[in-house]
């Protein structure tokens, strides 16, 4: 078991969800955000069904760095009311969860 969280956020273009990404790595909120797409995302908007293309950014991080990376995504964010959804990390490579960790800390040092 981590401590280790994955957070989820869709962006509406790439250049968006490149900024998000770079806000939170160079905040070290995250360790490594990787960015896939475009996806197509279906949802209930205002009270009628919309479709659009969106970016899809998994942001690694710590439990703890929850609340600042959801405060980060909103500041940068065009959406109103953006996807922000985390899931624990219950196992993965130890080299792996090292290297995240010895990345969240760097700037604390």
């Amino acid at each position: 078991m981590t401590n280790f969280i994955q957070i989820g956020t869709t962006a509406g273009s790439r250049s968006e969800a490149e900024k998000i990404s770079r806000t939170l790595v160079e905040r070290r909120l995250a360790a490594c955000v990787q960015i896939l797409g475009p996806i197509t995302s279906t949802y209930w908007w205002e009270g009628k069904i919309e479709q659009s293309e969106e970016f899809l950014c998994l942001i690694k991080t710590r439990g703890d760095k929850y609340s600042a990376v959801e405060t980060a995504i909103k500041e940068v964010h065009s959406y109103k009311v953006p996807e922000i959804l985390a899931v624990p990390i219950a196992f993965g490579s130890s080299d792996y969860i090292d290297w995240v960790a010895k990345e969240l800390s760097e700037g604390t040092r």
